[in-house]
This record gives C-alpha cells, structure tokens and sequence, in this order.
C-alpha cells in the first residue's frame, strides 16, 4: 500500500532545544495512525512541523508531492486537515458559525457529511460553542475539519482532560471520521488507541523508536512498558 503522508529526517530546533531529531515515518492512506509517546517526546511538534507552524528542516511528501517547503496556508489547501490540541473552538460564536469559519475557498463545502455524521451539530447550531460538553466541541473540531475536501486528518490529543464518558463520546466521533479520511492521531490515551488505531508510531525524546501495527504493541505488555512508561 503505498503511504499519503512520507516524512523523513525531520528536525525541529526551537532556541537551544533540538526537539525533533530525525523523525520519519510514513501513514497510511486510510485508518487511524496513532502516534504515542511519553509527555515532551516530540508529538505535537511532529504534527506542527508537518503543517509548517514551526521551522523545521526535511522532507514532507503528501501524495507523492513534496510540501514542506510550503508555508501553512498552501498546505492547508493540499488537503490537510488540523484539530489541535484544546480543540480550539470559538466560544462566543454558535455551532453554525464555527463551521463556517472554517469554509475554504469556494467550496464545495461538505456539510451534508458534516450533518450526516454528527446530527447533533445541526441541532445545536444556534448554540454558543463555549456552552458545549467536551465531546460536543471536539464534534465542531473535527467537522470544521471534514468540511472541506481533506485528503488527511491532523488530529492532536482530542481526549485530553475529558472525563470517561466524554472520552467514549470523542471515539465514537473518531472512528466515524475514520471511515471517511485517513487520521493522522497523537493520543496518550491507550484504551482510545486500542479501540481504533490500525498503526502505531512511538517516538521518544525527537527520534521515531517504534512503528508497526496497533494491536502488536499494545498486546505486548512488556514492550509497552518500555516505550511508553506503562502497561
């Protein structure tokens, strides 16, 4: 099968801190790459680094195509699709109107696959986005991001500081989104990756130490253990 996303010799130097060193590997054009490591590995920055929000030298192909020369916006509109960390919803504005922030270009704008997956965005659409549960707002992240014509996900640690039913709430979310564009994902949470990651990448102090198949690390307590710190 031949990868949508190649990455090779990233590195990422922010002041006197060499924070990716090195990092390549390649994601596959469909299912959910999960990419796991202890606190200060490297994973956000990977995923900034892949969009060009923070310099870095190496190689970024998507599709074939080389992009990490580009600036973020072009990148952007190569079909990458980004949910950051906090999820980032505009608070103040209505369900309906952080979607449309997010339309690009002329279109078409997918909302009929946005309203089809989450029917309860449409419900909640004159709602104000701050007054939302956290699995809701992660709703609204990864719509704005399925609204336009992504070819790939971005989608970083949408579980973070979620109670359990809200972390349900946020899988189920994933794996409908799953069927329909591959998802780039950085998770700490192992039982969300056990449910619905096919590949795993373990990267540990900037460096990639481990890639392969979901189920395989994380049916091997022991090496678990020791790439991420727990079992």
């Amino acid at each position: 099968m031949t990868p949508l996303l190649e990455i090779a010799d990233l590195h990422v130097r922010i002041g006197s801190s060499h924070i990716l060193q090195g990092v390549g590997f390649a994601v596959a054009p469909q299912g959910v790459t999960a990419v796991l490591g202890r606190n200060g590995a490297g994973k956000t920055t990977t995923l900034k680094a892949v969009l060009g929000i923070v310099p870095k030298t190496g190689t970024v192909r998507l599709d074939g195509e080389e992009i990490g020369g580009l600036p973020t916006h072009a990148i952007v509109r190569r079909g990458l699709g980004y949910a950051p960390e906090d999820r980032n919803v505009f608070a103040g504005l209505t369900v309906t109107e952080n979607l449309r922030l997010a339309e690009r270009g002329r279109g078409p704008h997918r909302y009929d696959l946005v309203y089809e997956m989450f029917p309860e965005l449409r419900q909640r659409g004159a709602q104000r986005a701050g007054t939302l549960s956290g699995g809701q707002q992660q709703m609204v992240a990864i719509g704005r991001t399925l609204l336009n014509d992504n070819r790939m996900l971005l989608v970083d640690e949408p579980t973070k500081g979620l109670a359990p039913k809200i972390v349900t709430e946020v899988a189920d979310v994933l794996e409908r989104a799953a069927r329909e564009v591959p998802i780039l994902l950085v998770e700490q949470n192992l039982a969300l990756v056990r449910r619905i990651a096919d590949h795993v990448v373990v990267i540990e102090q900037g460096t990639v130490v481990h890639t392969g198949e979901a189920d395989s690390l994380l049916s091997d307590p022991d090496l678990t253990r020791e790439l991420l710190g727990v079992a």
